[in-house]
């Protein structure tokens, strides 16, 4: 006996079908990409294992501008596809890498060329910050020597300078003593002009080179400052991520110091109330600055708000550049680099523009330096 078949009975709820996201589950999604960016880059700041390696026989710490002890490797080899020169830089405070550019029209020259320092962010390298800046061709236009530290996985699982940590917010320890003694040893074997001297960075590195500039001013004409955060904004982990979340304004600048800054208005790893921070901060030392805003377009990129603060109509002493819609990224850098962004205005042009304006004369560096040997 044949059976027989049993038909399925349709169902009656209605079948699934694919729909387009919705707006407002883009814009979700959107903050949740940012806030995943956000925690990668706080993850940056774990405490550092070392600042680098002690010598066995330590020397003599930095004290003023004639008493700089160090030793620098003398191995210096080509890098013939960046036109860098990489060197070792050793010191009582520890070790550090560093790749230098110099202009082949300086060599030979008479003439003193002006330095930069430049400092990387995390995640990057001096090679990867130089083709990014784009730095060395403007160093060849107005001959610049321009040096790039390496920070050390050692120091950094993610090469991040640790502006954050409680041993870089004096003088005479940790990292900016590194810094400042391979500054002193680049002004000793190079041409340099010691009254034109800068320092300049993004991220991290920009934060480092403020508090470069508040613990060795004697050594600095002017500063570039990058998506940092002011001098003094962290000194522990736990207070590097709130500075970095909500802005913080740091300390008090007892020195002035001419200062650029470049921050973009959607920097969702540092909030941009920190580039007005830091432009607060180095209005503070002046007796009475007049700002003047203008508002610009760069061709076929992004627009920006440029202030400038000066006494009367003198030079520029600070400058504050908010570019609109710009995430974490170095402004008008070369898409070859990490962390830039094509479409703002030339950071770098900008900033040796401003820089190359301020010296530093003999008298106020020696007078600078002895008001931080007798702090």
């Amino acid at each position: 006996m044949v059976k027989p078949i049993k038909r399925r009975r349709r169902s009656t709820k209605p079948r699934r079908t694919r729909t387009t996201a919705s707006p407002l589950i883009n814009r979700l999604r959107l903050v949740i990409d940012i806030a995943s960016m956000t925690a990668a880059a706080l993850k940056t700041l774990s405490p550092i294992p070392a600042i680098g390696k002690k010598r066995s026989t330590p020397k003599k710490a930095i004290t003023g501008t004639n008493t700089v002890k160090r030793k620098t490797g003398d191995a210096i080899r080509a890098n013939t596809s960046m036109h860098l020169r990489m060197g070792v830089h050793e010191c009582e405070h520890g070790t550090r890498r560093y790749k230098i550019y110099e202009p082949s029209t300086n060599r030979g020259s008479s003439k003193a060329s002006p330095l930069l320092v430049m400092l990387h962010g995390c995640g990057q390298t001096p090679d990867d910050f130089a083709i990014g800046t784009g730095m060395n061709a403007l160093a060849d236009q107005f001959g610049l020597i321009v040096v790039y530290p390496a920070q050390a996985r050692d120091a950094h699982p993610n090469r991040c300078w640790n502006w954050f940590h409680p041993t870089v917010q004096n003088r005479g320890a940790g990292e900016p003593a590194i810094l400042a003694s391979l500054t002193w040893e680049i002004l000793q074997t190079y041409n340099v002009d010691p009254a034109r001297v800068y320092i300049a960075g993004l991220s991290a590195g920009a934060s480092m080179a403020l508090l470069m500039t508040s613990t060795y001013p004697e050594l600095f004409a002017a500063v570039g400052v990058h998506s940092g955060l002011p001098a003094g904004a962290a000194r522990d982990q736990a207070s590097a991520m709130t500075a970095m979340q909500r802005g913080n304004p740091g300390a008090r600048l007892i020195h002035p110091i001419p200062t650029i800054i470049f921050h973009g208005s959607h920097d969702p790893v540092v909030n941009p109330r920190n580039g007005r921070l830091v432009a607060i901060r180095a209005r503070e030392p002046h007796q009475s600055l007049h700002g003047a805003a203008t508002n610009r377009q760069t061709p076929n990129g992004r627009a920006y708000t440029k202030t400038v603060y000066r006494k009367g109509s003198g030079r520029p002493l600070v400058e504050h550049w908010s570019i609109k819609a710009s995430g974490h990224a170095w402004s008008g850098g070369t898409a070859k680099g990490r962390f830039t962004d094509p479409k703002g205005p030339d950071a770098s042009r900008e900033m040796v523009r401003f820089f190359i304006r301020h010296k530093l004369s003999a008298r106020k560096r020696s007078w600078l330096a002895s008001a931080q040997t007798s702090d």
